[in-house]
């Protein structure tokens, strides 16, 4: 039940952030605007740094949940499946939360107390994911990692230029240059 109760507040937390951002916040006023106190958050999470970093964990899960969940054909074109990914990450109703992301990662960068832990895992974890994916459309084990964290950093970069801009078609068109390249020199599979 404790775990619920974390969770599901957790949740509510994470919509909350993601509409207002962490620069000004306290955990007195997210729990009045919650309905709860900010003993119950401190208790869930130990701190506010805490909390920030469950809310990057939890935005992160579901966006590698949702890339894992995409439907590729393995007979596609790689660079379609760049594109998939970049279409399901670009969505505006998904920019509050990568801006809480990167605002957050900035800060666990930065060293801010409580944020560090926010680093173990936030590069790895997308790696792990996009070298199965990489290795499921034949890409040779050997190359896999270096290729997700060349796509991690491109759709990463891409994303905050997105964020900073506003400039969808640029962002688009640079998405597409990335996707083309790649295709073009990845080396050809055997045949099975």
């Amino acid at each position: 039940m404790p775990g619920q109760v974390r969770e599901e507040l957790l949740s509510r937390v994470v919509e909350r952030i993601a509409e207002q951002g962490v620069g000004a916040l306290s955990l007195r006023r997210l729990a009045a605007d919650l309905g709860t106190s900010h003993r119950m958050l401190i208790y869930h999470f130990g701190s506010k740094e805490g909390l920030l970093v469950e809310v990057v964990r939890e935005i992160e899960r579901r966006q590698r949940s949702a890339l894992a969940g995409l439907e590729f054909d393995p007979a596609s074109a790689p660079a379609e499946a760049i594109r998939s990914m970049w279409r399901r990450l670009a969505v505006p109703a998904l920019w509050p939360y990568e801006r809480l992301f990167f605002e957050l990662y900035g800060q666990a960068l930065q060293g801010h107390p409580g944020t560090t832990a926010l680093l173990e895992g936030v590069v790895e974890s997308w790696l792990d994911l996009n070298v199965e994916l990489a290795a499921g459309r034949g890409v040779p084990a050997e190359v896999a990692r270096t290729h997700a964290r060349l796509g991690l950093a491109v759709v990463r970069g891409l994303l905050l230029d997105l964020l900073a801009t506003g400039d969808r078609a640029g962002t688009d068109a640079a998405l597409e240059a990335f996707a083309a390249s790649y295709e073009a020199g990845l080396p050809v599979p055997p045949a099975r």
